[in-house]
């Protein structure tokens, strides 16, 4: 639904033009008599092109009714590409059928940005409806320029699926449905998927991935993904993703309202499959190796309880201090089996893993942690690209004392104050000294606030660890 075009050989139902304030030109092919009219409308309405500022105007031209709208993106200096998303988005979330889109300045015909509001534009999870939502058709008119926006499609395409996934109820999204899921991705874009059932999770001595998801009807499943195709590069990357497809928080049950949403606490695990897809796809050189922990998080007589001590894969004991916290345990199990089983050579795990995010941070901007200053620099960039806000939270050592146990080698959660900082340092002593990224999606996966994505699922990270690992 988007393309770019070199030639105008046909009528749109909409023709868009962006100008930046104080630098607006009227189209030399339209008949005097429309420049005259535009010109005369453009001084009544006081028309500038101030930042969001929009001017319709409808005409006759040689026997066509055109419908036009003039965009103000604001001064060229205070120009951004989040100011593109808003404004672009903004006005073209109203509209619907063919979109022709022209800028008056280079800048403004930013096809990678357009490719990506036009995804998030027609993404309608409306699987169960029966009225489906309509497609906006986006045209950009580069003139005499051919332009390949393959990519660009190809990670609008993958975010789709991330937010799909998401936006599917607990009903549908099981851990083996989501199994089921990996392995039809990666048979159509292009990467292995081995799927490790209870008996081998229980085997493998991943004792806390069992104890979450024990309780429930549908038992576990540890998706491994990979897609080797470094060639002699020693490098293997390692993607987790928190894969709670429901998380009723166990017996220290969450209230009602706090359950409503909760289909979306794998969305880790979402974008972790939406950026394997895009990687296949792009046929990116590098090896990579992604992990889910697949669960739910239910309540039955068998439920691990606050105050069990829990022996993990690589060892330690764990004391369980709040069944709600239950996406670290899942994620530190599965961060073992890649650092020890896959050889992975650094770790991103992605995970709606904690409310204290949300107060932190609000649903706007993702809490990254990190041992390693060059693999975050390395990711800010790259989620610079794509308008993924993230901001990284401190490590210091001292809030280890908050997670240590009289009865175990470690507890699980370090209470409320800093709680996204101690579930962190919780993470980290399983990474065993490799590079590891923790990027805590819980405020940003699902509903966000920002300004260029529809409410529900958003897809983020998944273009954020497509230029991670492509970039490098």
């Amino acid at each position: 639904m988007f393309k770019v075009i070199n030639k105008i050989e046909k009528g749109y139902d909409l023709n868009v033009t962006l100008v930046f304030e104080e630098q607006i030109k009227i189209c030399e092919f339209l008949s005097p008599e429309n420049i005259k009219l535009i010109e005369r409308l453009i001084n009544k309405k006081e028309f500038t092109g101030k930042k969001g500022e929009l001017l319709k105007i409808d005409f006759i031209e040689r026997d066509n009714l055109v419908s036009m709208y003039y965009v103000g993106m604001g001064k060229e200096e205070d120009f951004n590409l989040d100011v593109y998303r808003e404004v672009v988005f903004d006005v073209l979330s109203k509209e619907k059928g063919e979109v022709l889109i022209s800028g008056q300045n280079e800048k403004l015909l930013d096809y990678n940005v357009l490719g990506e509001i036009a995804s998030n534009l027609n993404y309608n999870f409306d699987t169960f409806k029966n009225k489906k939502g309509e497609k906006l058709e986006i045209n950009l008119f580069v003139a005499e320029k051919e332009i390949d926006f393959s990519e660009t499609i190809a990670l609008g395409e993958a975010t789709d699926i991330a937010r799909d996934l998401v936006d599917q109820p607990a009903n549908i999204i099981n851990p083996i449905t989501l199994s089921e899921k990996a392995l039809e991705l990666g048979k159509k874009y292009g990467f292995e998927v081995e799927i490790l059932d209870e008996k081998q999770i229980e085997d493998l001595g991943m004792n806390l991935l069992m104890a979450v998801g024990r309780a429930s009807v549908t038992k576990p499943r540890l998706i491994v993904m990979r897609y080797l195709n470094g060639k002699d590069n020693n490098e293997k990357i390692g993607l987790v993703g928190k894969g709670l497809t429901y998380d009723t928080g166990g017996l220290c049950i969450k209230p009602a309202d706090s359950m409503f949403e909760m289909k979306s606490d794998m969305a880790g695990a979402a974008s972790v499959i939406g950026a394997m897809c895009a990687i296949a796809n792009r046929k990116v050189e590098k090896n990579v190796v992604a992990i889910v922990p697949a669960c739910e998080n239910a309540i039955n007589g068998n439920a691990y309880r606050p105050g069990d001590i829990i022996t993990s894969m690589n060892g330690k004991s764990v004391e369980i201090i709040n069944t709600d916290a239950e996406g670290r345990l899942a994620l530190a199990d599965a961060i073992t089996y890649a650092v020890r089983n896959e050889k992975v050579t650094e770790i991103v795990d992605l995970a709606t893993l904690t409310g204290a995010i949300l107060v932190a941070l609000g649903s706007l901007t993702t809490g990254v942690f990190s041992n390693n200053d060059e693999k975050y620099d390395l990711l800010e960039r790259s989620s610079k690209e794509y308008g993924e806000k993230i901001w990284r939270m401190p490590l210091f050592n001292e809030y280890e004392d908050l997670l240590k146990s009289t009865v175990a080698d470690v507890k699980h959660t370090g209470g409320r104050m800093g709680g996204s900082i101690t579930a962190a340092k919780f993470l980290e002593g399983f990474v065993e000294g490799l590079p590891w990224i923790h990027m805590d999606i819980a405020g940003t996966a699902f509903n966000s606030s920002v300004k260029w994505v529809k409410k529900g699922a958003t897809g983020v990270g998944v273009k954020t660890l497509y230029s991670y690992v492509k970039n490098r």
